[in-house]
């Protein structure tokens, strides 16, 4: 199993941003230190719930300041990108980086209207976008001249430059929220990305998944291919004992998530926009947002048996979120610590 740090750091205040973005580094500097696999990035506008907001530009600064961790995205939202813009960032990086850069991509957020209101887009145009760009970000990638006209990008260019280091292009993976989401991938027969989820709801998807490759007719070999390729989402904080781990996590876990959806509201309230029906108030959170489904905390050994779980699911990666809302860098670099030192060792041993 690959472990991987998701780098998503909330910033409170405008005044915090610049303080949380440069710890954030230095988290990601730690992660390499660590020997963690991946660096994953998220991408999100106007709100503070991701600190440095653009993947790309912070990609980039990672690409020269770590060098053994691989960098993705989790997800870059294509809707809000030109393609061959991103192509061409897309192939610095994977330069910069020495080809360790994982495009992931995603339509777009499912909850946060003001995202494509910032970028003048309309969300309900934002899978058509998606598909278009990344075809579309596929055909520059081989170097050849370009003459495109679609429904949303008109153009023409002699070749990008400069090509990908990594060949025919960076490595792509795409993330699905939902079972219909994660199905469609698997008829194309590629790997996907699943945000949190109950384990039940995970353990399910994956041998739907599997069976969706074996009626697509791929062999055995090709399906275990594709699910080590497999990567699933859950927030983790290890301390010295479980009490204080659920000490530190739960409150910071539940602080994060009335962060996440106060612009939310305030946006619907002002302008009664939203992409989803509001909830009514008082409904129960959904599963992401609760923390006996979404958060893995505790001791070391706590933690490795509760993952381990997952590893029987046969998913090939967790993308682990362990900066969680209000958290200290302190108290950050203390339990991706533990989680090396002791937490790997024991999931490798299962």
């Amino acid at each position: 199993m690959k472990f991987s740090n998701f780098l998503f750091p909330e910033s409170r205040t405008p005044d915090d941003d610049g303080r949380v973005i440069r710890e954030t580094l230095r988290e990601a500097q730690l992660t390499d230190e660590l020997g963690f696999d991946v660096i994953w990035l998220a991408e999100h506008h106007f709100d503070g719930i991701c600190a440095y907001v653009d993947p790309v530009s912070f990609g980039a600064a990672l690409a020269t300041a770590t060098t053994r961790a691989k960098i993705g995205f989790a997800v870059a939202q294509m809707a809000l990108h030109h393609p061959i813009r991103f192509a061409e960032q897309m192939a610095v990086i994977d330069h910069l980086s020495g080809g360790r850069l994982i495009v992931g991509l995603g339509r777009g957020t499912a909850y946060n209207i003001y995202d494509y209101q910032g970028f003048g887009i309309d969300h309900a145009e934002a899978q058509d976008r998606f598909e278009e760009a990344e075809a579309l970000m596929i055909e520059a990638w081989k170097g050849e001249p370009v003459a495109h006209k679609g429904r949303f990008f008109d153009v023409k260019l002699p070749a990008l430059r400069p090509a990908p280091f990594t060949r025919p292009h960076p490595y792509l993976i795409r993330a699905a929220a939902s079972e219909h989401g994660m199905l469609d991938i698997a008829r194309r027969g590629q790997p996907f990305m699943m945000n949190v989820q109950p384990n039940d709801v995970t353990a399910h998807r994956m041998d739907l998944y599997r069976r969706t490759l074996r009626e697509r007719g791929m062999d055995e070999a090709a399906i275990a291919a594709c699910v080590d390729e497999c990567w699933v989402w859950r927030n983790v904080f290890v301390a010295e004992t479980d009490a204080e781990a659920e000490r530190i996590a739960r409150p910071a876990f539940e602080a994060m998530h009335e962060f996440r959806v106060e612009m939310r509201h305030r946006v619907y309230a002002e302008q009664g926009a939203s992409i989803l029906p509001m909830p009514p108030a008082g409904a129960a959170p959904p599963p992401h947002a609760q923390a006996e489904h979404a958060l893995v905390c505790g001791s070391p050994a706590t933690v490795a048996e509760k993952l381990a779980i997952l590893g029987k699911t046969g998913v090939g990666g967790l993308i682990m979120q362990f900066r969680l809302g209000p958290m200290s860098w302190e108290q950050t670099a203390a339990s991706l610590t533990l989680f090396r030192d002791q937490v790997m060792p024991a999931l490798r041993g299962h």
